[in-house]
């Protein structure tokens, strides 16, 4: 490989000189040729100095990444790379296999490893405080590159930026991002701390400039003439989803995209699976040049999007501001919407950091000669203005003018913030410093000193005093906890003349990395037992283990608000029925939330673990239901998405699904795993890849990294085809299982309009199944639906090479099962829809 057979190799060539002429010259091979910025970037790097780079979007800090992992390994030392998310993680780890090849790059994320003795490993912050923590000094690392370093003040995350930098004095450090402020505090603590000197390479002005634009236009009359001057691609930036899309309808009006960018981009999607609602809308905005972007999206359609939009082909995309967490998509310019935003608390101005961090994008280098930063006046501004602009010089017509107010709520700003956002520094970075159980656990587990170096992690961080007290009583406070539950124990070592702190337990390799309740799951999996005539049985036991793991993931927030209204609705409707009056209905409906199964089971057992693991307190368990609702309501995802109305949130709800499959797969111990649990398993995995694949690839990959097959993937405009549904016959019979008992439940609730939906096309309408069930309820008082009725023994399949001829027997009161549904199943037709396919041909008594 080029970048190895330039590594120096001998002591003479350590000489920094040598060392930044042998990484010069291989940038010059690759065609590229250094900035001033990262020329000095890259001196101070080779001489062993730590480096604060806060340079704009555009000026290559990539590269001086490389340069560092360059300088490290030349020198036989150990270098990590860590950014905020695992896909960034996933990016930087392809790239610099490619770069240095795969024997010398690994990667740590939680889930997994990959040649994790490597001498350059990518990783998440997280995980690199983590394991300084663990190892302090004697953590092996000699280099750290971490990027994107404004998270340092992100009030949930920023430890894990800080923690490094107070327990690895060893370490060279450098620090990236393009919106970093005044560093000069943390550089001097870095410099103390290390014995290093501490480079600020700062200021930089952008190889691609921008130029700032306030517009009192009509949004469509902006882009039309942004468009019109060549200054496409346009990102719009909204705060919200929601606005996001309804910008991009409203533009489909006007004139975004040629003749020949529509016929390019229809050849190159035509063979591209929109399976969703949300899908077929992007559809249609695609074709006509306007693309959307954020993170509630499949991914399969945010990287359809990106790479359209590489093409030179989407002259428009409409999205969030996740655009600042590093999104490559090309843009020319970028037009904010507002410079407002909901913060999780109430609607604030954007500060300066965001600000920048989104203008940032625009300009592409290598593309553009200048980038176009144009942020538009608020809506009742422009409609004013407009209105002014109509009155013209007549003093009477201007006097008439009734002048639009500001919506009610509305957090004021216009073209004064504006230019105070463009010329104003990024905030300076606050320490976000924190103390839990885990992090105390794991500096104890290191060894030696514990008071010490908890000590040191309270006392001689960057806090301000009042706060550092504040963090030592909470670190006392997680103390006692601990040896009360005889998790560590206390003894005078009459030797050294202090006090041992030790564990009495054994960490598990990945403590606190991935997925901490995990333990508590584990312990929590045998209070089941999966026989039902056990005291601890239940008729339900593949659920109930569901319902324990989903305890343990973090909350769909989209998903729960949805469920919360439709059990509110149904409670209004019951509630109207029994006659009870509006404010106690009112009342009444404040305690109705989500449904949780197993919540009084889960808390009892949550508090008596803490007694004996405090540390698990740190984390919340989330009793809820989704991936046991889809199943016990037998929905496909698009039923699902459809019934809780969370099309703009498709790709949150895939996340969680995909994570759910993989917790399974990972933390329910093969031998708890009976016939139904692989069942539902095997089911719910098939149900993620036939939707999108994308995360169950991503994840195998980060298993088994394959670069040829990255990079085919990278390029390619289409996914790779999900595999044939009818292939896992385990799953698809759950799939065919659930097609015939959702029409079981709609048969109970004698719902035949709805049935006759389902049907009707096959030739079976609702008039038929209204006969047919008269003749059931002429024998039978009424149908069940519970645990007994959905069980494989009431399903009778027979299998041919084309299609399942099944039978879907009814669960009577009297136990006669003598009536039930028979249909055929098409097998190619559901490999073509990635849905199983069932034809009903009769309702009838056996």
């Amino acid at each position: 490989m080029a970048t190895l057979e330039r590594l120096p190799h001998t002591d003479h060539d350590h000489d920094p000189d040598v060392l930044f002429e042998a990484f010069e010259a291989w940038a010059t091979a690759q065609g590229l040729r250094l900035y001033p910025a990262q020329e000095e970037a890259v001196i101070e790097i080779v001489s062993g100095a730590n480096l604060i780079l806060s340079t704009p979007t555009g000026t290559g800090k990539s590269l001086v990444a490389v340069g560092a992992h360059f300088a490290a390994l030349s020198a036989g030392k150990r270098s990590f790379y860590t950014a905020p998310i695992k896909a960034l993680v996933s990016e930087k780890f392809f790239a610099l296999v490619e770069i240095f090849g795969a024997a010398n790059v690994g990667m740590m994320t939680g889930d997994s490893s990959v040649n994790a003795d490597a001498p350059i490993i990518c990783c998440t912050a997280e995980i690199l405080a983590n394991l300084a923590l663990r190892n302090g000094e004697d953590t092996e690392v000699d280099l750290v590159v971490m990027d994107e370093f404004h998270f340092y003040a992100d009030p949930d995350r920023g430890w894990a930026w800080q923690v490094p930098l107070l327990t690895l004095p060893r370490v060279q450090f450098i620090l990236m991002s393009a919106t970093l402020g005044d560093v000069k505090s943390i550089a001097d603590d870095l410099s103390r701390r290390t014995g290093r000197e501490t480079a600020l390479v700062t200021g930089v002005e952008r190889p691609v400039p921008l130029h700032y634009f306030y517009e009192t236009t009509p949004v469509h009359e902006t882009v039309e003439d942004l468009i019109k001057t060549g200054q496409a691609p346009v990102y719009i930036v909204h705060f919200a989803q929601a606005a996001a899309l309804e910008r991009a309808q409203a533009l489909a009006s006007a004139k975004v995209a040629t003749r020949e960018q529509r016929d390019a981009i229809a050849e190159l999607i035509g063979g591209f699976r929109f399976t969703t609602s949300f899908g077929k809308t992007l559809s249609r905005l695609i074709r006509m040049g306007i693309g959307v972007h954020h993170a509630g999206m499949l991914p399969k359609y945010r990287r359809l999007v990106e790479q359209l939009a590489q093409r030179g082909l989407l002259r428009v995309i409409c999205g969030t501001d996740t655009l600042g967490v590093g999104i490559n998509v090309p843009i020319r310019t970028v037009l904010f919407t507002a410079l407002t935003k909901y913060d999780g608390v109430k609607m604030r101005q954007i500060n300066a950091r965001e600000f920048h961090q989104i203008a940032g994008r625009a300009g592409r280098a290598g593309y553009d000669t200048a980038g176009t930063v144009v942020i538009q006046a608020p809506d009742h501004e422009t409609e004013n203005l407009k209105a002014i602009e109509k009155a013209g010089d007549d003093p009477k017509k201007k006097r008439k003018i009734i002048r639009k107010k500001a919506p009610e709520g509305f957090v004021s700003w216009g073209e004064p913030s504006f230019r105070r956002l463009v010329d104003a520094e990024p905030e300076t970075l606050h320490s976000s410093m924190q103390m839990t159980a885990a992090m105390l656990i794991n500096v104890i587990g290191r060894g030696g000193d514990a008071f010490a170096h908890v000590h040191a992690l309270v006392f001689d961080n960057h806090e301000p005093w009042k706060r550092q007290l504040v963090l030592a009583r909470r670190a006392l406070g997680i103390y006692k906890t601990l040896r009360s539950a005889g998790i560590v124990e206390q003894r005078f070592d009459t030797l050294n003349d202090r006090y041992d702190i030790r564990l009495t337990v054994d960490l598990q390799a990945n403590f606190a990395l991935n997925q901490p309740l995990s333990p508590f799951a584990l312990a929590a999996f045998e209070l089941l037992d999966p026989d039902p005539t056990k005291e601890t049985g239940t008729g339900n036991y593949a659920l109930d283990m569901i319902s324990i793991l989903e305890s343990t993931l973090d909350n769909p927030r989209p998903v729960l608000m949805g469920q919360q209204f439709a059990a509110r609705g149904d409670a209004v409707n019951a509630m109207k029925r029994e006659g009870i009056e509006y404010d106690e209905r009112m009342a009444l409906l404040e305690e109705i939330t989500y449904p949780k199964p197993l919540e009084e089971l889960l808390t009892y057992t949550f508090d008596t673990y803490k007694q004996s693991q405090p540390w698990i307190a740190d984390f919340e368990l989330r009793p809820k239901t989704v991936v046991r609702d889809m199943y016990e309501r037998a929905m496909s995802f698009g039923e699902f998405i459809a019934f809780y109305k969370l099309a703009r949130s498709e790709g949150v709800v895939l996340r969680y699904l995909s994570d759910a499959y993989r917790a399974a797969r990972q933390t329910i111990p093969d031998e708890a795993k009976t016939e139904d649990l692989l069942d539902l398993i095997e089911w719910l995995g098939e149900l993620v890849r036939q939707v999108d694949s994308s995360l169950l690839d991503e994840w195998e990959e980060l298993i088994h990294p394959d670069l040829a097959e990255h990079e085919a993937g990278a390029k390619a405009i289409l996914p790779p085809a999900p595999r044939r549904l009818t292939t896992n016959t385990r799953a698809f019979r759950i799939l065919v299982r659930n097609e015939l008992f959702r029409r079981v439940q709609l048969a109970a609730l004698e719902n035949y309009e709805a049935l006759g939906e389902l049907d009707r096309v096959h030739g079976f309408s609702d008039e038929h199944w209204g006969a047919a069930m008269d003749g059931y309820y002429a024998e039978h008082d009424e149908l069940l639906t519970g645990g007994n009725a959905r069980s494989s023994e009431l399903l009778m399949i027979e299998e041919t090479k084309t299609a399942w001829i099944v039978r879907q027997i009814f669960d009577d009161p009297a136990g006669d099962h003598d009536w039930g549904i028979s249909a055929e199943v098409d097998l190619a037709e559901s490999d073509d829809l990635g849905e199983a396919v069932v034809r009903v041909t009769g309702v009838n008594r056996l």
